[in-house]
């Protein structure tokens, strides 16, 4: 499924980025056939880094095309996804459900220093809550289970004005 900016463009506000960022069901025992659809793709990859982005926790990998000068982040997930069905030029595919994304999004804000970086954050987040339905009342319980509230009690006070 899609998720960063390209499902904030989705969701929000169309915006530019030079990368594109994916999250894929994962499991250890997979990663040839991983690597090799994303080999298929065109993209430069290696079964070791997989393995090792996988093991370390941390669970990204940042691959190059092989003919451009963007990148994909591919975050590995042993969860279930928590998705919704779109469409990219009339092609299906899924996204990230607004209410996972937007909590991904509060994580991003309160890790990154200085604050100034967050600004895209913010402002996708503001984006999405005023031009998609989200399940507010969900969505503050689990900010508030992940120390997150009050980034979003800010941005929601903020879309209220």
């Amino acid at each position: 499924m899609f998720t960063g900016a390209l499902a904030a463009s989705h969701y929000g506000v169309p915006r530019t980025t030079m990368d594109i960022d994916i999250v894929v069901n994962f499991a250890l025992e997979n990663t040839n056939f991983l690597a090799t659809q994303l080999r298929k793709a065109g993209l430069r990859v290696s079964e070791r880094k997989i393995e090792a982005s996988f093991k370390s926790g941390f669970k990204i990998i940042t691959l190059e095309d092989e003919k451009t000068p963007f990148t994909i982040d591919v975050i590995l997930s042993d969860k279930k996804l928590e998705k919704r069905k779109g469409s990219i030029l009339g092609i299906p595919t899924y996204y990230q459900t607004p209410e996972a994304l937007i909590l991904a999004k509060l994580r991003m804000i309160k890790a990154t220093v200085p604050k100034e970086r967050a600004l895209k954050d913010k402002d996708d987040i503001k984006a999405i809550l005023k031009y998609t339905k989200v399940n507010l009342k969900a969505l503050k319980e689990k900010a508030s289970k992940e120390k997150t509230i009050s980034v979003l009690e800010e941005l929601t006070n903020l879309e209220s004005r």
